[in-house]
């Protein structure tokens, strides 16, 4: 599957929501890349998975997947019965929370650049 073809795919306002969210993602840090994994963009840090577009089979609203959810400490990221994944929802007919969004992918890059992630 080609990346447009999720995004074309995804109705209103989701699609418009995941391409705001897409382009918050990528701008966080040069080393940052998109693909496709498991039928969904993924997001990578020098080629590290670490964070997922998608949206609730049930409510189709957009969330971002946390990769080392596990290691970010917000009340707003739910873990369900994750282990290592942490989930982010993001209501797509109000304002997308960009400073919070910001914080919490800084947060998980971090993790990669000091280590606590490993990196090749």
């Amino acid at each position: 599957m080609e990346l447009s073809t999720f995004y074309l795919n995804t109705n209103e306002p989701s699609r418009s929501c995941l391409l705001a969210l897409r382009d918050i993602i990528l701008a966080q840090d040069e080393n940052v890349s998109e693909t496709i994994k498991y039928g969904m963009p993924c997001f990578c840090y020098k080629n590290k998975m670490f964070c997922f577009l998608w949206t609730d089979k049930k409510t189709h609203e957009p969330y971002i997947l946390m990769v080392e959810g596990k290691h970010l400490n917000y009340s707003q990221l739910e873990s369900g019965n994750r282990t290592r994944t942490k989930i982010l929802r993001v209501n797509s007919n109000q304002d997308i929370p960009i400073d919070l969004i910001r914080s919490i992918l800084k947060s998980a890059i971090d993790l990669y650049k000091n280590g606590t992630i490993k990196t090749k």
